[in-house]
């Protein structure tokens, strides 16, 4: 087996592995690649979760696409956001479309797709700009300070809120809670420390879920009380749109708008987020590439956030659960087996990147999986995101050229997000 070879300090199922420098997991991922096929790791026991014997560990970019573009053998039900299954008292909340197959999954995404069009999007430039201008003047009047909580996280949340028609005075508590939900382990947001310094305690478990499980409720609630309310008064939000939407006889139930909203609020705010703060911190640590697209923003700004998504990867895994006996890559795995795609071990895979761990703004081609492989659960917001940082990072370095990272960055305890909370910045 392939676990045999394997060093046996690598054990992706251990919460200390996620706490370790980034170089020693970069090199234990490097290690999983080189094996003749994908390890298989126990699953963590946790209290009050039902746990299964474990996961194999789809490391390679190969192995990524090809599970990505087969969803009828690697299903995303029951769940495709967590190693165990979902209670179904989470599953209320964060059983969103990502935890569907088709044709469930893809009447929803028809239906919820409308606030991606390229329609949508030109309409949303305007906002866009003037959001951006105004968290560069924030920024310009306040001085140095917390890059994270101040310019990248402000304007994902912003956007988001803007398409949802959210009231202004909620969009603190909705930016508070995706935190929570995001942090679930992290000792800032879900007083997780028990999980990392004294080991895995029931208490600790209970707690952390408790808090995601409140924030779930009250994001899901603030969003089927908009739906309720723009069923008898439609504006023009992304709300009424969707309680007015019809595919093939359906349209979204209050409970789906609200677990779509979780989905955009979280995954919105996430990947946006963190390629922002990723993207400063990868351009100060090389002043060349820096100078290079500064040099001709427009020029390299597309080019420069793919290479700032690869390398970032916002988004460490989703699971998949095998639905019949299978064979790929002579790997053999059996009907109810769970997979894990680890996307950041994808996008440095050296048989697909040369020089993965370089930063290259000008690497073409970039076939990086960021926003998930091929196939039906490709991030629906990709190009929103770019837009976002493009935007963003055009403001930012016109009017403050000489922005960079003055601190280390303090980075998210997480085996699912790849997340920095803050990032002290200077010019």
């Amino acid at each position: 087996m392939a676990t045999e070879t394997l060093d046996p300090t690598i054990d992706l199922s251990d919460l200390q592995f996620w706490g370790r420098p980034q170089r020693e997991r970069l090199a234990a991922f490097a290690a999983l690649r080189a094996l003749d096929r994908p390890a298989f790791f126990p699953e963590l026991k946790l209290p009050f979760i039902k746990h299964g014997a474990g996961y194999h560990a789809l490391v390679r970019h190969a192995d990524v696409v090809e599970a990505s573009r087969n969803p009828e053998i690697f299903s995303s039900e029951p769940c495709s956001n967590s190693i165990a299954d979902l209670p179904r008292y989470m599953a209320r909340y964060f059983g969103s479309m990502i935890n569907m197959d088709d044709p469930r999954h893809a009447k929803i995404r028809r239906i919820v797709s409308r606030a991606f069009t390229p329609r949508v999007l030109a309409k949303l430039e305007t906002d866009l700009q003037a959001s951006a201008t105004r968290i560069v003047d924030d920024l310009l009047a306040g001085g140095p300070c917390d890059f994270v909580t101040e310019v990248a996280a402000r304007l994902p949340v912003q956007v988001i809120c803007d398409m949802m028609g959210i009231p202004e005075r909620e969009r603190p508590m909705v930016y508070e809670r995706t935190n929570v939900i995001l942090g679930l382990g992290d000792p800032e947001y879900t007083g997780g420390r028990e999980f990392v310094s004294t080991g895995i305690t029931r208490s600790g478990v209970l707690f952390g879920l408790t808090k995601a499980m409140t924030a779930g409720y009250e994001l899901n609630h603030l969003a089927m009380k908009l739906a309720r309310r723009r069923r008898r008064e439609p504006g023009d939000d992304l709300v009424s749109a969707l309680v007015t939407a019809n595919v093939d006889g359906e349209s979204l139930t209050d409970q789906e708008i609200g677990s779509f909203f979780i989905l955009l609020v979280v995954a919105g705010n996430e990947t946006t987020r963190n390629a922002m703060s990723h993207g400063l911190k990868l351009l100060t640590d090389n002043p060349e590439q820096r100078a290079l697209l500064l040099g001709d923003f427009d020029a390299h700004i597309a080019g420069a956030i793919e290479e700032i998504l690869r390398m970032a990867t916002p988004v460490i895994q989703f699971r998949r659960t095998v639905t019949r006996d299978h064979v790929m890559n002579g790997q053999r795995y059996r009907a109810g087996d769970k997979v894990l795609l680890f996307y950041n071990s994808a996008n440095r895979d050296e048989a697909v990147f040369a020089d993965p761990d370089t930063f290259d703004i000008t690497r073409s081609p970039n076939p990086h999986v960021a926003f998930g492989g091929p196939g039906p659960h490709f991030c629906l917001g990709a190009n929103l995101a770019r837009r976002e940082i493009t935007v963003m990072f055009r403001e930012l370095f016109t009017r403050v050229p000489e922005i960079r990272v003055g601190g280390r960055p303090d980075r998210l305890f997480s085996n699912f997000i790849n997340g920095i909370k803050h990032l002290p910045c200077t010019w």
